[in-house]
């Protein structure tokens, strides 16, 4: 099934697209993942935090899911509080906070995880391995392009 679209995608709007799709995606994984009683801001943290891997800094896990220091601190107090995350300081740096999910936080990012590889699955039910390499390829290409281009822009900001 296509939908048809007013406009071409090319370059003149690719990325208005592809920022559309993370939109309705975000939506559709909130959606499903609120039947499990949980929000955007509880389970996306914990998701991240599972891809990231355990002793993720802090700053690290906010900038991965968008989110300014006194906000993640006081989400963070939450997951804590709720026993799904532990906060610990940094050897090497007092500063830091190294981040982990606690057994509860494993278990419930385990059925968190079930639910979105349901949703990918259906998602990307008819594209062939092959269509989701070059996507792949695709976006890694796209994310070093945008990396660089950050930095190029930083580097001119100093």
């Amino acid at each position: 099934m296509h939908t048809l679209h007013s406009k071409a995608i090319d370059r003149s709007n690719l990325l208005f697209h592809l920022s559309r799709l993370t939109r309705r995606w975000r939506k559709t994984l909130d959606m499903e993942i609120q039947a499990v009683g949980l929000t955007d801001a509880t389970w996306r943290p914990l998701l991240h935090l599972r891809l990231l891997g355990d002793g993720t800094r802090q700053k690290d896990l906010a900038a991965s899911i968008g989110i300014e220091g006194p906000s993640i601190v006081r989400l963070l107090d939450t997951l804590i509080a709720k026993g799904l995350i532990q906060r610990v300081e940094d050897a090497t740096d007092r500063r830091a906070k190294l981040l982990s999910l606690t057994a509860e936080g494993k278990s419930l990012v385990a059925r968190i995880q079930k639910t979105v590889t349901t949703l990918e699955n259906k998602l990307l039910t008819e594209f062939t391995e092959s269509d989701v390499s070059q996507m792949a390829r695709l976006i890694l290409r796209l994310e070093d392009n945008l990396g660089n281009l950050h930095r190029q822009l930083n580097n001119g900001k100093q």
